[in-house]
């Protein structure tokens, strides 16, 4: 069975260096963009966004859309 626990750990690394690539890779994005100026919303809700939880909340009522 050693050859199994060998496997694993070169998936294991595999799969660090992977990790370890797309964090890089996020960061430089993160890094070099711009932020986002977005325009103020006009007529939205009050509160928190209705969607947020994936239906539509108002007035404490959710519904699927």
């Amino acid at each position: 069975m050693p050859v199994k626990h060998g496997r694993k750990a070169q998936i294991a690394a595999r799969l660090r260096e992977a990790g370890e690539r797309a964090k890089a890779e996020a960061e430089a994005r993160r890094a070099g963009g711009k932020p986002l100026t977005l325009p103020k919303e006009v007529n939205g809700s009050a509160g928190p966004e209705p969607t947020r939880y994936g239906d539509w909340e108002h007035k404490g009522v959710a519904s699927d859309f």
